[in-house]
This record gives structure tokens, sequence and C-alpha cells, in this order.
């Protein structure tokens, strides 16, 4: 019996290594999907797995209050591996809870409630952070969100100048919208709101859910835009596929942050994992690799495929490829031709998220794919 919250794929996956996933037939799939950005460092990584066993037999689970030396660790890495001088990190379980906990530090840190998001934006699924995500489908029946929410948009700074004000506790922003259709702002944007913001004396929370962890060619696109924002959230990769969730703060939001807490905050297990991921992603410099094979991908999309397609855009390896039909006959032809799995971003865009350690000759094979497809598919 199938999850009642899940639709079943076709596909029976029974185990993966790196970049392939495996069915109960024994069919080898190239993962461009790392389910949505989850395994930066390839499924089952020898070097995360053992520092999973390790913990797991020394102690399996404390609640945050007690010290945990394997907590410390994977702070401390986070805060090394954090956009200027941000030292404090509260984890969590999922992208959305570190979204939840953004939204409500800074309300408490400001003592304002409007809390500004873009359109087309994807912050998560959970109550708070579904109000300041922009596609009503996920709305649709779960009554009446957070008020004091709006939105504006996406890569136009006249739209935020317009509603900023002394009233704004944060504004929200993802550096690329992934779910939102691999959307990417103007070259300045990001330090724009930075300016805003500080301005206004409101929080710059930055959404780098699916785009941190090396995913575009550095560690954080923070890095990559030279911003610095009052908070940043984190999850999916940051434990390569195990549940974890950071909210990084700098000093004034994290003094006066409010009461809020988790039961099953910095787990030893998930932070064993989370440390050993940011080890693999560091020393093995994933984020580079990501930014030379992601370019290497756009760049023979373009020149094969790109007349017949609406746009082909990312950033490292998250790419999208906008389609004029459908995306959905493009991902079956793939996994049913070419046993390559992929993901949508909407209807019309192609999504590719695949683990950083892809190589070359995995990145050629996607792209025979694309010339592959049946005509007048793209």
């Amino acid at each position: 019996m199938t999850d009642f919250i899940f639709s079943r794929k076709p596909i029976n996956i029974t185990h993966g290594s790196d970049v392939y996933l495996y069915d109960e037939n024994k069919t080898e799939y190239l993962d461009l999907g790392a389910s949505y950005a989850c395994v930066p460092a390839g499924h089952n990584h020898p070097d995360i797995v053992s520092a999973v066993e390790s913990q797991l037999k020394k102690l399996s689970y404390i609640q945050a209050s007690y010290p945990l030396t394997i907590r410390d660790e994977f702070h401390e890495k986070l805060i090394k591996s954090a956009p200027g001088n941000i030292q404090n990190v509260w984890l969590c379980n999922s992208g959305t809870e570190a979204n939840e906990a953004a939204i409500k530090f800074a309300r408490h840190a400001t003592g304002r409630q409007q809390i500004i998001s873009t359109k087309n934006a994807f912050h998560g699924r959970t109550m708070g952070s579904l109000s300041a995500t922009w596609k009503s489908e996920y709305k649709k029946g779960f009554g009446t969100l957070l008020e004091n929410f709006n939105f504006s948009d996406f890569g136009d700074v006249e739209s935020l100048e317009a509603q900023i004000s002394e009233e704004t506790a944060a504004v929200i922003v993802e550096p690329i919208q992934g779910e939102g259709g691999v959307n990417i702002p103007p070259k300045n944007y990001l330090k724009r709101i930075r300016e805003l913001t500080k301005e206004f004396g409101a929080a710059m929370i930055v959404d780098e859910i699916q785009t941190g962890v090396g995913r575009t060619g550095s560690f954080w696109a923070c890095d990559e835009n030279n911003i610095v924002p009052d908070i940043l959230t984190s999850a999916k990769g940051l434990a390569n596929g195990l549940p974890v969730g950071a909210t990084l703060c700098a000093d004034w939001i994290a003094s006066n942050s409010g009461n809020h807490g988790g039961t099953f905050s910095g787990g030893p297990i998930i932070c064993a994992a989370g440390s050993a991921t940011i080890d693999v992603i560091v020393n093995q410099n994933l984020p580079k690799n990501a930014s030379s094979i992601g370019s290497y991908i756009l760049q023979e999309l373009e020149e094969t495929i790109g007349n017949q397609t609406r746009d082909i855009r990312g950033s490292g390896l998250l790419i999208g490829i906008e389609v004029k039909r459908g995306s959905g006959q493009i991902l079956q032809q793939l996994a049913k031709n070419h046993d390559i799995l992929a993901l949508p971003a909407g209807r019309t865009v192609l999504r590719i998220l695949p683990p950083l350690t892809l190589k070359k000759h995995h990145a050629d094979r996607f792209i025979q794919a694309m010339n592959n497809l049946p005509e007048g598919l793209l």
C-alpha cells in the first residue's frame, strides 16, 4: 500500500551508487534529479555511510539541551562555510522548518509582521513557509494562512521598492527559483535587496535550500552574489539525503530570536552525516565540478537543441530547459528509452539537479539523449 500523500512512481528503486539508481529489475538509471538536490555527494558515498554507521554504534539520539561533540563539529563547519560573519546555527529536520524558524526569528527580532516574498517562490509546505510560497495549488483547501505576507515580482527591484517599508520584518528570496522554473534574476538583484533591507531595518532571508551546498558553483549562491544575509536557510543536500535543515543567523537576529525549539534538533546521526557531507563537498571540490560540468552542459545544449527550445538557463548543476510543449513526455522518454531520471519545474521546464559528482561522460549521455528525442517533442 502506497503512502496516501505520494503517488506511486512506475519505477521501483532498490538501491543507488554515486550518480546511479537501480530498480528491482537491476536496470541502471542515470540520476539527474538527486531527489530534488538531496544527494550532492552521490548515493551512498562511503565516507558519509561510514560516519553514520560509526555514530549509530555510539549514540543514536540525545536531545539538543545536552552538549554533543558531533553537533559542535557540524555547527563549526556550517559557520566556517557561511558567508560573512554569521556565527549562529539552529538545526531542524527539513527546509520548510528552517524557513518557519527564519520567519519567526525575523518577526521577533524586528518586532514587525510584514514578510515580503516573491512571485513563483517556493519556500515549503507548512503553514508559515506556505504563506511565503506563491503557487495557489499548494495552498488550496488549507484555509487561512498567516497574515501580512506580500509578493513582489522576482528579479524586479522596483516591485520590491514599492512594498518595503518600516513595517517590513523580512524579505525572503531564493537566489535562483528552483520549483518556480529555474528562474535566474538580474545580476545585482540580490545586492539591491540587501541594500533595501538594511535601509529599512528589515532582515534579509536567503533561502538556499536548493541552491546551497555547492549546487551553483560555490558553497552558497550568496558567495557568488557577494552578499551576507541576516538569515540563510539550508536543507536538502546538507546531510546527503538524511533529514536536516539549518537556519543560520546574524548575531542581531540570534540574540533576539524568541522561544523556539524542536525535539529532533541536532541529533547525533544527522550531525555525523552533515559533518561528513560538508567534508566531502569541500575536500573533493564539488562546487568547482558543478561549475565546470554545468557550464559544459549549458553550452552543448545551447549549440545542439537551443533553437528548438524556449530557453536553456542555469548556474552550476541547477539547470532548466524550458520547452515549447510540456515537460512530462520528455521525462517519460528519458526514463523509458534512455534510463535517465530528471525532474520538472512547472509544466514546461525540465530541471536538471544531479549529484555534484557528475562527470563529463555522464553529461554527454544526457546531451545525446536530448538530441535523440522524437521530433517535435521539445
